[in-house]
């Protein structure tokens, strides 16, 4: 019977969700990413499911010769070692969009948090204090025709453009693959240069994969060519951002506010200077995991297996590695 090794273990109803869900004629296993457990459930192991917080090196794949395919639940894959998965010759694929829908509507609640300044208001009512300031100093913005910059157009940008489009916004968006000027039309976005974006956007919004191109993006220069009164948000992966030169701006007002789901050290040591910044807005990294995404991530992994599992090529493997199932 071929196996499946899941790991981590999950809180009881999600495992429950994950069994139902599992394809008849295959043996679960569910078990913690590191240690002998986990080196022994591998052992003669067919797939692997679940989230990229072990590197599986080649430790990995010398416990699992039979390995046929590395099926993350998760997005993101930058933690994998990826040159032993070539060694390997193991495709790794991602979750396929399946959390596009839960980290759009959270980078719209982030930009929305942040133009009203949502923690520091709840903070001050918490603590006694009732409309701190005045409406002049603090200044609190709507979202209705402003400039969104879409950094990143791919399955969770599209959905941003789409959701913000009730708000009236005027959409533009950069990413190395340019759509077709039809399909611009159908969301109602225009692309424009990075440089460009940064300088014009009331709001820029960050939906890229973490990349050696792609690490410390948005840096002092980037952050000096935005308005003083645009906002940052990043829902994609904390290392994009480069953490102190954020917190420059932010301290000099240099930019009015960020909203963060992801930061470069997950949790975040308690020195770390945002933490402690009125106009930022951080959640930790809960983006992805909404009750509806389990499914959704479960539904595409169980069905990339059975792919392969029928001698068919995965869907989802990651850039680089997709040489390995043409």
């Amino acid at each position: 019977m071929p196996r499946i090794v899941f790991a981590p273990k999950f809180p009881k109803a999600l495992l429950d969700v994950l069994m139902e869900m599992k394809p008849a004629g295959f043996d679960l296993v569910v078990t913690e990413p590191t240690g002998p457990e986990f080196f022994s459930a591998v052992k003669g192991a067919d797939y692997f499911m679940g989230f990229a917080r072990n590197p599986l090196g080649p430790d990995f794949y010398a416990a699992a010769p039979t390995m046929k395919l590395v099926q993350l639940i998760s997005a993101g894959y930058n933690t994998i070692d990826l040159e032993a998965a070539r060694r390997a010759r193991v495709p790794v694929a991602n979750n396929g969009g399946a959390n596009s829908v839960a980290v759009a509507e959270h980078a719209m609640m982030l930009i929305l948090a942040t133009l009203k300044k949502l923690h520091w208001q709840h903070n001050n009512v918490t603590a006694g204090k009732w409309r701190v300031g005045d409406f002049a100093e603090t200044r609190l913005y709507e979202l209705e025709g402003k400039t969104v910059g879409i950094v990143g157009l791919g399955n969770i940008g599209k959905k941003v453009a789409r959701r913000l489009r009730g708000f009236e916004c005027k959409i533009v968006y950069y990413d190395i693959i340019r759509l077709p000027e039809h399909e611009e039309d159908a969301l109602g976005v225009r692309y424009v240069l990075l440089d460009e974006l940064l300088a014009t956007a009331d709001v820029v919004t960050l939906h890229t994969p973490l990349t050696s191109v792609t690490q410390n993006m948005i840096s002092d220069r980037q952050l000096a060519l935005m308005k003083p009164t645009a906002i940052l948000v990043n829902t994609c992966r904390g290392p994009v951002v480069d953490e102190r030169a954020l917190h420059k701006a932010l301290i000099t007002r240099r930019i009015a506010g960020a909203g963060l789901d992801v930061m470069v050290d997950e949790p975040p040591s308690k020195d770390n200077p945002l933490l402690n910044v009125d106009t930022c807005t951080i959640t930790p990294h809960t983006a992805g995991p909404t009750w509806e995404n389990w499914p959704k991530a479960f539904r595409n992994a169980f069905d990339n297996i059975l792919r392969v599992h029928a001698g068919r090529p995965p869907l989802w493997v990651v850039p680089e590695l997709r040489d390995l199932v043409r």
